[in-house]
């Protein structure tokens, strides 16, 4: 029974990063990764619990423009199963998960980043077959693509299932400085390129008013997020309204104006 739990413990681990990269039907957050995660190991009570905890210490993260962030999911899913293994009572089960699962969630920011850097690679070799009309090959070479997305949770998810938490402690003390600091600063450079790409498609130049008001809100008055959307809501309204207002031509303009001349006796 250990066995099955832990294969499928790791086939969610998959699921969810490429549930997370394409469909997302069951979403990746921690809370209905803990959904699953009780139902694979018998324990609901203690795995939402977790999931609550780790949900919460997920909440406003978000990974915009193709930033990497700390894989929360992940880290409920290996700290639910390590402490489900380990403990019947909650509250150790919850300090359990958060000692196993921050560091396999902190681990999840190099593999993401490692992960997206690999399959740049994969995509100019797929663009290169598709160049030559090879679609055959082109189709085989973006399979890699979510390979490398499931290897990036399947092998921190496997490691735990088979060692536990001291084999993640010890990859986080093993793996240099300088590795860990250049996958964080190409962590950092990639949300610059998200958000250039998307303003390439954005029509800048018709709303740049809007962008700069929105700029200054965030970046000079230090307003939440919430209230950059709400402005940016507000102002989307008006301007939606009043552009409505004027493309609806009056009635009198539709049917023709009538003369005064105009005799409609039979």
């Amino acid at each position: 029974m250990e066995i099955i739990q832990g294969i499928l413990i790791i086939a969610l681990s998959v699921w969810m990063v490429w549930d997370q990269q394409g469909l997302v039907v069951t979403t990746w957050f921690p809370i209905m990764v803990a959904l699953f995660a009780g139902i694979i190991m018998g324990d609901m009570t203690t795995a939402m619990v977790i999931g609550g905890t780790f949900q919460l210490m997920a909440l406003g993260v978000a990974n915009i423009g193709g930033s990497s962030v700390p894989n929360w999911g992940l880290a409920a899913l290996v700290g639910i199963y390590v402490a489900i293994r380990t403990t019947n009572n909650i509250e150790e089960a919850k300090a359990v998960a958060l000692a196993v699962g921050v560091p396999v969630g902190m681990l999840g920011i190099q593999l993401d980043v490692l992960a997206k850097i690999l399959n740049t690679y994969v995509t100019h070799a797929a663009q290169s077959a598709a160049n030559k009309m090879n679609f055959k090959k082109m189709n085989r070479i973006l399979w890699l693509g979510p390979v490398i997305f499931g290897l990036s949770t399947a092998v921190p998810t496997a490691l735990c299932v088979i060692f536990g938490d001291r084999i993640v402690n010890l990859i986080l003390n093993f793996v240099p400085e300088w590795f860990t600091d250049g996958l964080s600063i190409a962590g950092g450079m990639l949300p610059v390129v998200g958000i250039a790409l998307l303003l390439q498609v954005m029509p800048v130049k018709k709303y740049l008013t809007m962008l700069l008001i929105g700029f200054v809100l965030a970046a000079y008055l230090n307003l939440p997020i919430l209230g950059v959307s709400i402005i940016g809501f507000a102002l989307a309204y008006y301007f939606f309204t009043t552009e409505m207002k004027k493309g609806t031509p009056g009635v009198a303009t539709e049917v023709g104006t009538v003369d005064e001349g105009d005799d409609f006796d039979e």
